[in-house]
């Protein structure tokens, strides 16, 4: 840590949190952290905010391997992403000081659309159908056909995110430590003329899920990447798997995932 000294500090620009903002570069400043305005030139990013935010620095700043991440909360209280609290920076700048931090290493998730634009994730990727139809898709899993999926749509999350939209949709929340990825179901249908398998699975983080759309009128499917959504035209086919590429983030020792759990959910 002695040697991070350049620190990036993501947030929303409006006089409100400018102003909250001022103590934390007097710190910065005390403490001879260099706040810079660039942030391929930093190697701490900050983001100010929740989750949401912290999610969109990663997001902005190209999912970098060579920084650490850290949340700050400005909601009243701590969350997933944000292991300190606004009013509490000097607690923040002081870990970081004198190393009283841990880093842990969260997985991403590479989603390609037709082997031609790929994209990162650090919570889920979804897929769904932007009009009321049903969506029809042919998973595979290692290239073996899994089942036929209509409903919804279908969501891919990280062992982080599976607290967030997979948690919502009855996915279980897993142990970051297992490298996997969890593939659940939105809104399935399940007749006896079709069916799914009905429940969240996990893969390993060695396979490769696949994702065929069947063109019957779903020409612009909705693919969420984590906080944000686009319409891409005429997608056939879409591959996720788990990567090498790993997000360092920023925690104190005694606020481990599953404290985290503990305390937003208990």
């Amino acid at each position: 840590m002695p040697t991070r000294r350049n620190l990036y500090l993501f947030y929303k620009k409006d006089p409100e949190i400018t102003h909250q903002l001022k103590p934390l570069f007097d710190l910065a400043e005390k403490y001879n952290f260099n706040i810079v305005s660039d942030h391929a030139k930093a190697n701490i990013i900050v983001s100010i905010g929740g989750d949401g935010a912290f999610l969109q620095a990663v997001r902005k700043t190209n999912f970098r391997e060579d920084c650490l991440y850290a949340g700050i909360s400005t909601t009243g209280s701590l969350s997933l992403y944000c292991d300190f609290h606004l009013d509490e920076t000097e607690k923040m700048i002081e870990a970081m000081q004198y190393e009283q931090i841990e880093v842990r290493r969260y997985p991403t998730i590479e989603v390609k659309v037709d082997d031609t634009t790929s994209f990162y994730c650090l919570n889920e990727c979804s897929i769904r159908s932007p009009i009321i139809k049903t969506f029809v898709l042919d998973v595979y899993i290692d290239n073996l056909h899994f089942e036929t999926f209509r409903g919804d749509g279908m969501l891919v999350a990280t062992p982080t995110g599976s607290t967030g939209y997979n948690k919502s949709v009855n996915g279980a929340v897993v142990d970051p430590m297992l490298p996997c990825l969890q593939v659940s179901e939105l809104a399935s249908l399940n007749t006896n003329r079709y069916r799914t398998l009905g429940s969240s699975f996990i893969l390993s983080g060695a396979r490769k899920l696949t994702l065929k759309i069947v063109q019957d009128g779903n020409d612009y499917p909705i693919i969420g990447m984590d906080n944000e959504a686009v319409s891409i035209r005429h997608v056939d086919s879409i591959d996720i798997s788990l990567t090498d590429k790993k997000i360092k983030t920023v925690k104190l020792k005694d606020n481990s995932f599953w404290e985290k759990v503990k305390r937003t959910f208990l």
